[in-house]
């Protein structure tokens, strides 16, 4: 079949990287949308966009492809991409579904079939136990883990028996709520263990292939944050090992167009074992593209249409290396807290690959993931390419908002990733990354706060004049410190022009700035104030813009230095909000089900009088 027009069943970068794919064909491009996403830059970027309730409503989606005329449907990923019903409707509706099978997307979508489908086609697999098992015959760490869904949602270690009963119970909750399904699986914990993944493609006439490895083990809480192909520091035999057992389960399920097959490779040992597989295109696709000189969208979309793979094994070349890191919308170096906010001034790197959705002026809400783009990078060598990720994410700017730039650029410049197969699955939950020097920027601001709210000449221009001297060093004063600046200091960023930083975010009391990717914000102290550090006063200010999940507390409750007041969530994340010190509830400004911003007051607790 040919196909003419291709709605993207998804939003933001993902749709983008899709539709880009199908202006190359000459496919016309159909894009969905909720009235919060209006006017976002996928709706923007597509031929046709169409309204829908939510990405989430299959019914919906499938009316806009029927609507638009659409020959096909790509997923993407999220949302309905491995939603087997809903591949079955598309497919029925007499849509191409540019995705495996609805019966293979079943089969290999829960962890427990497919599990047993991997041993059946003789591939490695993490020993397990029953949940039915007793506790105390369990070699501790144990993995508990959800059998549905993925994203690292409803999983737990496990250390010791005592552990185990309150372990399942929590991972069954998150699993219901993320999937539906609270079953369970309990596995062995591989204390070091890389994350080992394989690009596979098959098409409609028997053909599997691999497109090499990728490394994604520097994640935090089972989340990706960066990821690299080809997967470093792998022993030829190991790696064909490993290219071959991808195959062989593909090929035993007659498995059709893009997946990838996830290994856990024990560092100690060399062992590896299957971990599932993903039946759709995964957001780290980029740097396999890069390595392989392939465009793994097109060629969906071709094998969707019926085509064979316009190449065997033998004719696939590879070439680079590549790594991608992900951009979120959080506060890396403040316990990973959700952000939201406007991005008042957004510049991506311009020596780099960038698969985004965000432009300057666009809020960030917490409606939707926090993954705000990709910055994609590639060398000759691994370290070539390391080197250029950390220039490109000097290179990028996005102010108004926290986002983990700055994280990911000292992760990136650091010894520990700088050594090929250095970072295991649970590094960086071991590891604190420290924050980078404020000082460099600090010194910047000074001089921009200077430059924008001074005269350039005369008697009042900031230059540090002395009656019969050489200048002297004009002194800023922030509120995290002093600092001299020289008249002679001459500092400039890249990434940040000059009207973006001295008109848009120079203001007479504040300066905001990005250096190295980390998003400072530095106050001008008001020299009539009183600076004094304040005391405690009780109140507890939302953490993280989100939403109130549960209000425990009344006013007039009286409360315990610990008790949890109330529970706010933000884009699966949830925080529990506990009394500072015993006291008296003297205000609940919060009540379940209310979105609330960040910094907004909700509770208040009045300390407990001396001798009562």
């Amino acid at each position: 079949m040919e196909i003419k027009t291709l709605l993207v069943a998804n939003r933001g970068e993902i749709a983008r990287r899709v539709f880009r794919t199908c202006k190359d064909l000459g496919i016309r491009t159909v894009a969905v949308h909720t009235e919060v996403d209006a006017t976002a830059l996928h709706v923007r970027d597509a031929d046709v966009a169409i309204r829908v309730p939510s990405y989430l409503d299959a019914d919906a989606v499938l009316a806009a492809a029927k609507e638009a005329g659409a020959d096909a449907i790509h997923p993407g990923y999220g949302f309905l991409s491995e939603n087997a019903g809903f591949a079955r409707a598309v497919t029925g509706a007499g849509i191409a579904w540019v995705g495996p099978s609805p019966t293979v997307i079943e089969q290999m979508g829960r962890k427990d079939a497919a599990r047993d489908l991997a041993v059946a086609a003789g591939v490695p697999v993490v020993p397990s136990y029953e949940l039915t098992d007793d506790p105390a015959t369990f070699r501790y760490p144990v993995l508990v883990k959800a059998a549905a869904g993925g994203g690292g949602k409803g999983m737990r270690v496990v250390r010791s028996a005592d552990e185990l009963e309150a372990a399942i119970a929590a991972a069954k909750r998150e699993a219901a709520s993320a999937f539906g399904d609270d079953t369970m699986l309990i596995e062995k914990y591989v204390e070091r263990g890389r994350h080992i993944e394989v690009q596979v493609l098959g098409d409609e006439h028997g053909h599997v292939v691999h497109l090499g490895t990728r490394e994604c083990s520097v994640q935090r809480r089972h989340q990706k944050v960066i990821e690299e192909a080809p997967a470093p520091a792998l022993a030829d035999e190991l790696r064909a090992r490993i290219h071959d057992s991808a195959v062989a389960l593909s090929a035993a399920v007659s498995y059709s167009n893009a997946g990838t097959i996830e290994f856990l490779l024990d560092a100690s040992t060399d062992d590896f074992y299957f971990l599932e597989m993903n039946t759709r295109l995964q957001v780290e696709h980029p740097v396999t593209e890069i390595h392989s000189g392939t465009d793994l969208v097109a060629l969906q979309i071709a094998v969707a249409a019926g085509e064979p793979l316009p190449f065997d094994q033998a004719g696939l070349r590879f070439c680079d290396h590549a790594i991608e890191a992900r951009i979120y919308a959080e506060d890396a170096f403040g316990g990973f807290l959700p952000q939201a906010g406007t991005a008042t001034v957004v510049s991506w790197p311009e020596a780099a690959r960038v698969d985004h959705a965000l432009e300057s002026g666009q809020v960030v809400s917490t409606s939707y993931d926090p993954m705000l783009g990709k910055v994609i990078v590639s060398g000759p060598t691994r370290e070539a390419a390391r080197r250029a990720l950390v220039a490109a994410l000097d290179d990028t700017v996005i102010l108004g908002l926290t986002t983990n730039t700055g994280f990911l650029r000292v992760l990136a410049a650091g010894d520990e990733f700088a050594v090929p197969g250095g970072i295991d699955t649970a590094w960086l939950d071991r590891h604190e990354v420290p924050a980078p020097d404020p000082a460099p920027a600090r010194a910047v601001a000074a001089r921009l706060w200077l430059e924008a709210t001074s005269a350039a000449s005369g008697p009042f221009a900031g230059d540090g004049f002395r009656m019969g001297a050489p200048a002297a060093p004009a002194v800023v004063e922030f509120a995290d410190g002093t600092v001299k600046v020289s008249p002679a200091q001459r500092h400039s960023f890249r990434g940040l022009k000059p009207t973006e930083r001295m008109t848009s975010r120079v203001s007479a009391h504040h300066v905001e700035l990005a250096h190295q990717g980390q998003r400072y914000v530095f106050h001008r102290l008001d020299a009539s104030a009183e600076h004094g550090a304040a005391a405690g006063d009780g109140t507890i200010a939302a953490p993280m813009p989100g939403t109130v999940l549960d209000v425990r507390v009344a006013v007039g409750d009286r409360v315990a230095e610990g008790d949890v007041l109330g529970v706010v969530e933000a884009m699966k994340m949830e925080l529990a909000l506990k009394a500072p010190y015993a006291g008296t509830v003297a205000t609940v400004g919060a009540s379940t089900g209310q979105q609330v911003a960040l910094g907004a007051t909700l509770f208040v607790v009045e300390a407990e009088e001396e001798g009562r």
